[in-house]
């Protein structure tokens, strides 16, 4: 029996329709609020000196793993002084601590004392969300072995860290475009990892490192596994990147690499000792 017969009031069934707010957000929109809220988190109340000129301080920084007999003093007392837009070079032996410095200032690793300022913030004030934010937005690191997501092409890759940082689309694309031109990758911005050669995906580390312009940009060995020829080529980069103003630390046993740099920095033992 129809419902609009007799005396029956014809009534509509309301449409159930799905509001923009019961939507679930793509995984782009939740990586950018929950950038933003980091960054709101990062500068909500935390003491900041700017505008710093020394984007990395180390004071009396020690990292100490185990106790008693297994007790591992990895940094004895570092300190270190890097000024905006210097490149500085870390080298030393195996084991004499140059990795751990790095873990310390890029906030992988906290050090058991002393202090570490990045960016005009002191780490040790800062809880493991501030700590994120932090390097979201301050950090920049070229990894030994690229660390690319496989499932990635080079264009996605690059674009990652400006995704954290909460930048619109079009401003993405627009920086990616720029960054792999400039280092030298256009072509293959639409390749996976697995389909470029190591020098290649070296450059493209380099441009995924700065594409966030960090004031702090880490390199651990960056040309440890490339030719010489791609391993000129990434020096040649990370060079025009300090002269433009941000701060390079890079660990290396490349004399070529060392010499690149403004200033070279020679740990033993845990200790910065030339």
């Amino acid at each position: 029996m129809s419902l609009t017969s007799g005396n029956h009031t014809s009534r509509k069934t309301p449409t159930t329709t799905r509001s923009s707010a019961a939507r679930p957000a793509s995984p782009a929109r939740r990586l950018r609020e929950e950038s933003l809220r980091l960054l709101v988190a990062l500068h909500g109340g935390v003491p900041r000196l700017e505008p710093f000129t020394e984007p990395i301080v180390c004071e009396g920084v020690w990292k100490v793993y185990g106790s008693g007999e297994e007790r591992v003093e990895a940094l004895r007392g570092v300190d270190l002084r890097v000024a905006r837009g210097e490149m500085v070079a870390l080298v030393g032996a195996s084991g004499s601590g140059k990795s751990t410095l790095l873990n310390v200032i890029g906030c992988v690793d906290v050090p058991t004392r002393g202090e570490v300022t990045v960016a005009g913030e002191r780490t040790s004030q800062l809880d493991d969300e501030r700590l994120t934010a932090l390097r979201r937005v301050h950090v920049g690191t070229v990894f030994q072995f690229f660390n690319f997501l496989p499932t990635m092409t080079l264009e996605e890759n690059v674009e990652l860290p400006l995704v954290l940082a909460g930048e619109p689309g079009h401003r993405r694309m627009r920086r990616v475009g720029e960054l792999l031109e400039r280092v030298g990758v256009a072509a293959q911005g639409r390749k996976y990892p697995s389909q470029v050669s190591g020098g290649q995906l070296q450059r493209a580390a380099v441009a995924r490192a700065v594409a966030h312009r960090p004031a702090v940009v880490l390199a651990d060995e960056p040309t440890g596994n490339l030719d010489s020829v791609s391993g000129a080529a990434v020096l040649a980069l990370l060079r025009e990147i300090a002269d433009e103003g941000q701060t390079i630390l890079m660990v290396t046993h490349s004399q070529e690499a060392a010499r690149v740099a403004d200033r070279v920095v020679q740990m033993r033992d845990g200790r910065i000792v030339a």
